[in-house]
């Protein structure tokens, strides 16, 4: 039921009681008026005609008036002369403002290849840029791998261009994330890449100590950053630079490079000790190169992740791409799920997630949905953020998951034998064995139960030239062309509407027109309404007209 307004009604008794007080108090407002005397303003009785000298009294109030006129006159042409100064000065301004903009578009004009340089540092033709930099700065290269898709880490293109550079430089693969992967796993993956370069198994720390986490823990001492700032693998991967630096008798520069991801710059930090490099779970967050010194001898070189190749299948694009799921589109990250989806163990999917057998990972991604609530309206399952949720599970380090390496080993056409003995000379490979043995025991590793099997699609393609990259930079350019499209477009609207607004006031200047065409409108356009009621009214007989009804109760 609505809720009522209150009632305004009075009783009797308050009623009277209030029209007493205004009439006792309009008496009082009456009596102090009579006390100070109402005055009225008198009116000027002029000269009397019997006075003496009344025409030359007449004469000069003539003269004061012309006076006055001249005066008012005079103030009026000083005024005018003030505001044309005013004028001259705003339109001085005015031509001062138009020569420093004409100014400036020249400047920006010569100068839009650097802007354009500037705007491109996200673009991927400026990564490429930046990963040549690194590949040609560094003596020793470091190709990170995740360690429960190694295969699909490598890059034939990044590991031909430094074998075949022909510059005496060293390829090392760096196992990464090994503490996701069961025991047996890590040990069938160092024995299989080992055949080919130095390998070494790793832990980085995902999150290292400084200033800020200090004081995040002196005010939270429930924080613990004990999983996540420990790491493994550092000492001897620093062992075996330190060693190779010292056979070539000079300070060597080791870049860092793999596909975004796999934790490059976490394992800069873990070599150095303390956050150098910033870390994060989106992809791409470093974007150029960027110099770590851990001692006089070695030089780290961070680079940006290495771009995959669109020629790729969908689940090399969907873990290996530089885009990140939240900003790229719903049917792209819809196909790289479901490549994963499909590339795994359906029951021990089913086991990680804990839902019911699903045909199609369509219908994997509704039950997940409905499991944790994401739901649209009318209970329809929100399937593209689950799917982005998904994405960033499985590319982050949350699901536990591994590949069984190939069973038959057949080394890429670019890596001959003697290519292999170039890569492994200079490293003491019975000393990195037994290190590596050394760190795989050190860790906890999850059973092959809790984790998921998965298939892989085998090396990622990917696009190390800056020349190659083309398409990028031409979508930039089409955007570039397309806002100055719009703004165009904006401007001669606004000149459009200003014509509009011109014919309004014109308009509305000449009353006689607008006049004219509201009779016109009124007298043609009321035609048609009153030919309709005088139709309507002569359909009526005359009788009903004056007939009075009884059925209608009139007010």
């Amino acid at each position: 039921a609505e809720l009522r307004k209150a009632s305004k009604r009075l009783s009797c008794h308050k009623r009277y009681k209030i029209q007493k007080k205004i009439r006792e108090h309009h008496r009082k407002v009456r009596k102090e008026a009579k006390k100070r005397g109402h005055k009225k303003p008198k009116k000027d009785p002029g000269i009397p005609s019997a006075a003496p000298f009344k025409e030359e009294l007449l004469r000069e109030a003539e003269q004061r008036k012309q006076r006055l006129e001249e005066l008012k006159q005079k103030q009026k042409l000083n005024r005018q002369k003030e505001h044309e100064k005013k004028r001259k000065l705003e339109a001085k301004k005015n031509a001062a403002t138009i020569k420093e903009k004409a100014e400036g578009e020249e400047s920006f004009g010569k100068s839009k290849g650097k802007t354009k340089k500037l705007l491109n540092k996200n673009s991927k033709k400026s990564f490429c840029r930046e990963l040549t930099k690194v590949l040609e700065a560094s003596d020793v290269v470091l190709e990170v791998l995740d360690a429960r898709d190694p295969m699909g880490c490598r890059c034939p293109q990044l590991e031909q261009a430094v074998t075949c550079s022909g510059e005496n430089k060293k390829l090392i693969l760096v196992l990464n994330k090994i503490d996701l992967v069961p025991k047996d796993n890590v040990e069938k993956w160092l024995k299989y890449l080992k055949k080919e370069f130095p390998t070494v198994a790793f832990k980085s720390a995902t999150m290292m100590k400084d200033k800020t986490m200090e004081q995040v823990t002196k005010r939270h001492a429930r924080v613990d950053f004990s999983e996540t700032s420990q790491y493994f693998g550092s000492k001897c991967l620093l062992k075996l630079l330190q060693e190779y630096g010292k056979t070539q008798d000079k300070a060597i520069q080791v870049g860092v490079v793999g596909f975004p991801n796999v934790g490059k710059s976490s394992i800069i930090n873990s070599l150095k000790g303390k956050r150098a490099c910033n870390v994060g779970l989106a992809r791409g967050v470093t974007k150029l190169m960027q110099t770590v010194h851990l001692d006089k001898q070695t030089k780290m070189l961070d680079s940006p992740g290495i771009i995959a190749d669109p020629s790729n299948s969908a689940l090399a694009l969907a873990l290996r791409s530089i885009i990140d799921p939240g900003g790229s589109d719903s049917g792209d990250v819809l196909e790289g799920v479901n490549a994963i989806i499909n590339h795994c163990s359906k029951q021990q999917v089913m086991m990680h997630y804990n839902i019911p057998d699903f045909k199609n990972p369509e219908e994997f991604l509704s039950l997940l949905a409905q499991k944790r609530g994401m739901l649209k309206k009318g209970g329809v399952p929100d399937i593209e953020n689950i799917a982005k949720l998904v994405l960033c599970d499985w590319t982050g380090a949350r699901i536990k998951y591994y590949s069984q390496p190939p069973g038959f080993q057949k080394p890429p056409h670019y890596l001959t034998e003697q290519k292999i003995a170039e890569m492994q000379e200079g490293f003491n490979l019975n000393n990195l064995e037994q290190e590596n043995s050394n760190t795989v025991q050190a860790l906890k590793h999850p059973s092959p139960a809790s984790s998921i099997a998965f298939q892989s699609a085998g090396m990622t393609n990917g696009t190390i030239e800056e020349n190659k990259v083309i398409e990028e930079e031409s979508e930039w350019e089409d955007m570039e062309t397309r806002k100055e499209e719009e703004e165009s477009t904006e401007s001669d609207d606004d000149d459009d509407l200003e014509e509009d607004d011109d014919d309004i006031r014109g308009v509305n200047e000449a009353p006689g027109f607008a006049l004219v065409s509201l009779t016109h409108d009124f007298l043609f356009s009321g035609n048609e309404d009153r030919s309709r009621s005088l139709s309507f009214s002569s359909d009526k007989p005359a009788d009903e007209d004056d007939a009075y009804d009884f059925n209608t109760d009139y007010v």
